[in-house]
């Protein structure tokens, strides 16, 4: 990480400032921080792979050790949760690969389980859809995207690659639990991220009121202390900053993996010093997938949203934030343009055949929604099964984007 970014960072217990330890932790790589021992007044903590990692627990600890000791490749395993042999050594293997590495090969030996599996497939999963939606409209807003954002319980960085895409001149900082996570976004997905691993259930290690925008999708539900982090959320924005919450699932109707759910009325109160609008994911979904600009002008009450399964929450000071907001069009590609891994590709003579098939019937139960703009097959008129661009796929480039059947991926994705 940039070292002049350590003074934004309280220690998540003291609240205190952050100084750097000068001992055999210590290593630079181009004016930047990648491996060192920072402290304050109560504790100290390592810095692993550019990761500052602001939790107390004995792997932390230990790692801190071994980076003292010299021990680098140590730390990283252990702050990876690479204790088993055989998964280390797994590791070092698809390591050696070096630039021929990908972030699929990687999460593979990280994550070899259903999350894994989600993370593969989030650019065109239903809630990443909405959620991607939502923020290219508010950036129509000035005052949203003007300064450093916050990409809270972020996890790979997917949709912080938005964020960074929409403020190329802004940091984004991407907060996680999981150091693995962390380390695959700085890796492959959101490189040009500050990423911070710290514990959404306990204080925040930011400074107060240095993020105009503090993002988090998806997570909220899965948090234990949501009053804690509520307040954190509000302390961390600027005094007239934004706070966007996409899809939080509501208690009073059926999701996947739902976590420990409120109902809207108590989303809304926990966040009520922040003027909170409330929106239904649904017409949200819809919006996003016709193409049709996303309205937040609509407040919608409780009782609207009765019981369907999640929603959105934005929160912020600016009555202009809540209006109707035109269709974005399609993003230019900042990555490599790629075929969703969803799709089988085959090539037939002059034209490329993709075939939609999912990894495990659990992942097209939960997200059956993506059939909206997923076609079950489709033809091109290009070779697809070699690196190609949007010159390469002619009139259709447009529509296979909106569609998600092309995307637009970091590099060395799949």
């Amino acid at each position: 990480m940039d070292e002049k970014l350590l003074g934004l960072l309280r220690c998540p217990f003291c609240g205190g400032r952050f100084n750097l330890l000068d001992n055999a932790a210590l290593a630079r790589a181009g004016g930047r921080l990648e491996s060192g021992v920072i402290w304050c007044e109560c504790c100290a903590f390592p810095i692993v792979a550019g990761i500052p990692v602001l939790r107390a627990d004995d792997t932390t600890r230990r790692a801190m050790h071994d980076l003292e000791a010299g021990r680098r490749e140590e730390a990283l395993l252990a702050m990876l949760g690479l204790d088993e042999p055989d998964r280390a050594q797994a590791f070092r293997d698809v390591l050696a690969r070096g630039d021929r590495l990908t972030y699929r090969e990687a999460i593979g030996v990280l994550s070899p389980d259903p999350e894994g599996t989600y993370f593969i497939y989030r650019f065109s999963d239903p809630t990443f859809v909405m959620a991607e939606a939502v923020l290219r409209a508010l950036a129509q807003e000035p005052s949203v995207f003007h300064g450093r954002t916050l990409d809270l319980c972020g996890g790979s960085g997917h949709l912080t690659r938005v964020i960074a895409d929409l403020q190329p001149r802004q940091d984004v900082f991407l907060a996680d639990m999981f150091f693995w996570k962390l380390w695959l976004a700085r890796t492959f997905t959101a490189p040009r991220s500050v990423p911070v691993c710290c514990d959404a259930n306990q204080p925040l290690p930011f400074a107060r009121g240095i993020f105009p925008t503090v993002v988090l999708s998806d997570a909220f539900p899965y948090i234990w202390h949501k009053r804690l982090l509520a307040d954190e959320m509000m302390r961390l924005a600027e005094p007239d900053g934004t706070i966007v919450m996409p899809h939080l699932h509501n208690s009073r109707g059926e999701n996947f993996s739902a976590g420990m759910t409120l109902t809207p009325e108590g989303y809304h109160d926990l966040f009520e010093e922040a003027t909170p609008h409330l929106f239904s994911d649904r017409v949200l979904f819809d919006q996003a997938v016709e193409g049709a600009g996303i309205d937040l002008t609509r407040n919608v009450s409780a009782e609207d949203l009765g019981s369907e399964p999640s929603l959105t929450l934005v929160a912020g000071w600016h009555a202009s934030l809540f209006r109707h907001y035109e269709p974005s069009g399609i993003a230019p590609v900042t990555g490599v343009l790629i075929v969703n891994p969803l799709y089988r590709i085959e090539r037939r003579g002059t034209t490329t055949e993709l075939t939609l098939r999912f990894p495990t019937p659990e992942y097209e139960e939960e997200f059956a929604d993506c059939r909206r703009y997923l076609p079950d097959s489709v033809t091109v008129d290009a070779d697809l099964t070699k690196p190609f661009g949007p010159a390469d796929v002619g009139a259709r480039y447009e529509e296979l984007r909106r569609r998600r059947v092309l995307l637009d991926a970091p590099a060395r994705y799949c």
